[in-house]
């Protein structure tokens, strides 16, 4: 893996072949790192709803790239591409990009003026996307950064500790992350930061994800349980947590991966800020009411009873659990606004209210 804030990339056209979408197959990392073609927008939805690709960013750029694959492929391009992101659209309910660039890329498709050649307008805006989506990201970092600096001083230059949940790394972005953005500039800036690492089951994705690339990005870290996280707390352990989040209404609230409310809670009940990075592509500006209004996706029950990992060298899945066990798995939870305390958005840190998202973005106002 190239280290974040190099030429490191999460998906990209295959230079010599403008036919095929690359991205980095995640379900197999740690133990291999394997590029996967996307030659079709069919490939795009599975590489979506089976978590080839991860976080709400990148799956919002997958979106963007498989309408692309649509327009090139398509005997009738435009219809073709209504019915890609009509599919599209049903493949991951909960992250918000997803229905943001999809609903971007359909723009296009309404403007577009007779007899233009749609492939080349949504390759341009799929690129534009993943462009802006490094700069989204670079500015959480250059914001969030100053949190770390605060504390860093505060201890006297002694160790930052982050607590972090589920993945928020440039695997879930395009590069540099969202949670991990501030924690790759407070590396440059010569901050002493340690990161405590949840597993987050049952897809393990900071055991299998965020560590791997910390790791490769020279970040020190710890992986723990995820039900270890209070216990730190108590003992002083964590000075702030940050996590990522896949849609968070315009009053605050947080959808991110299962486990991340009852991180907030710990944090609350031990008096340590609770912090949520974000780019503004994952507010959903039509919702106010996070626990009403925003869909929890549940995913098949074989996330919880198996397990993936190396066995003898050997790439291995495992059932921990009795073959008729009821098994409910659902991939995200919801932390209420006043749990948070604050936004970490490309724009500054926000307050998790209306009020101090509107402050940031004045131009939802009226929406």
């Amino acid at each position: 893996m190239q280290r974040s804030g190099e030429d490191f990339r999460t998906i990209w056209l295959k230079p010599d072949d403008r036919s095929v979408v690359q991205i980095i197959d995640q379900r197999l990392l740690p133990h291999e790192y394997r590029v996967h073609d996307l030659r079709s927008w069919q490939d795009g939805l599975v590489a979506i709803a089976d978590m080839y690709v991860r976080g709400a960013p990148l799956i919002g750029a997958t979106a963007a790239w498989s309408l692309y694959l649509a327009a090139l492929h398509g005997a009738d391009p435009a219809s073709t591409v209504r019915e890609a992101a009509a599919a599209l659209l049903k493949s991951r309910p909960t992250a918000v990009n997803l229905r943001w660039a999809i609903e971007r890329t359909l723009a296009l498709v309404d403007q577009a003026a007779p007899g233009a050649v749609l492939a080349d307008i949504i390759r341009a805006d799929a690129e534009a996307i993943c462009d802006e989506d490094i700069e989204i990201s670079r500015g959480i970092g250059m914001h969030g950064v100053a949190l770390l600096e605060a504390i860093s001083r505060q201890k006297a230059g002694a160790t930052v500790n982050v607590l972090t949940h589920c993945n928020a790394g440039s695997l879930a972005t395009i590069n540099w992350g969202t949670a991990t953005a501030p924690i790759y500039f407070a590396m440059q800036r010569g901050i002493d930061v340690h990161v405590w690492v949840d597993e987050t089951r049952p897809r393990n994705q900071g055991s299998q994800l965020t560590a791997w690339e910390l790791a490769a990005n020279k970040v020190p870290h710890t992986l723990i349980v995820d039900n270890a996280g209070g216990h730190l707390m108590q003992h002083g352990e964590v000075d702030i947590v940050i996590t990522g989040t896949d849609r968070t209404t315009r009053c605050g609230d947080v959808a991110n991966k299962i486990g991340t409310y009852l991180k907030a809670l710990a944090a609350h009940d031990n008096g340590i800020p609770f912090y949520v990075a974000l780019p503004s592509t994952t507010i959903d500006w039509d919702s106010r009411d996070g626990l009403m209004e925003i869909p929890i996706e549940q995913r098949d029950p074989t996330e919880v009873s198996d397990i993936y990992g190396i066995c003898n060298g050997e790439p291995a899945r495992v059932r921990t659990t009795s073959a008729n066990t009821p098994i409910s798995n659902f991939a995200f939870d919801v932390t209420p606004a006043r749990l948070v305390t604050g936004l970490i958005t490309e724009r500054g840190v926000a307050e998790a209210s209306e009020v101090g998202l509107l402050d940031l973005f004045p131009e939802k106002r009226q929406r």
